[in-house]
């Protein structure tokens, strides 16, 4: 990875606030696929992929929840999946997603507010590289839940390994055990970008409201 690169995603997971976290990423809109193309950036093709193995295609539209440039999208859109709406912190990350021309609409929300989107509106969600401390924490379930209809599947990305903020687990598990959602599946861990110095592992899971 780059030196800028590497100096880029410290601005980012080191934001104390939606403020400087929205700026970072704004500064960072117009180069941030050809950084982590070079770090090998893994997680939207394997979300991609298993939203091609749990969701059909022409169910419903799919909610790319901080969808950034849209590299998600471009995946989902290329399996066939549409119509497809995605949501993010950055109107300027949404400015090159737009340009990718694989999303229905785009809107400016935050992960963990409630979202301007009505009950039961998604056949499915994917939130890939979002659910992280310093971004959305895991109160955004609660809204993902709601917005997400029944029997449609929630697809997201989370560290594996010694970064990972216990809070996500907690309210993973007390959602299932309370029935609000079932386990369908999870990877193994992988590294995200292996192309980056340091390792760090993330799994995706996918689990049916």
């Amino acid at each position: 990875m780059s030196e800028s690169a590497t100096e880029r995603l410290a601005q980012v997971y080191g934001a104390t606030s939606d403020q400087e976290r929205r700026s970072a990423y704004s500064a960072w809109a117009n180069d941030y696929e050809s950084d982590l193309a070079k770090c090998g950036y893994l997680l939207p093709g394997v979300a991609a992929t298993l939203a091609a193995r749990h969701v059909a295609t022409g169910d419903g539209a799919i909610l790319d929840a901080g969808c950034g440039t849209g590299l998600v999208g471009q995946f989902l859109s290329l399996i066939g999946f549409d119509p497809i709406v995605g949501i993010d912190l950055s109107d300027e990350m949404l400015t090159v997603a737009d340009q990718k021309g694989v999303y229905q609409d785009l809107k400016s929300m935050r992960l963990g507010d409630r979202l301007d989107f009505e009950d039961d509106s998604f056949a499915a969600i994917t939130c890939v590289g979002t659910l992280t401390p310093g971004h959305a924490g895991p109160e955004a379930f609660e809204e993902m839940l709601r917005i997400v209809r029944p029997g449609g599947r929630i697809i997201f990305s989370l560290r594996a390994d010694e970064g990972i903020d216990p809070g996500y687990g907690e309210v993973i598990e007390a959602l299932r055990f309370d029935g609000r959602w079932r386990h369908v599946e999870s990877t193994p861990p992988f590294p995200g970008m292996p192309g980056e110095s340091l390792t760090i592992l993330h799994r995706i899971h996918v689990y049916s409201k």
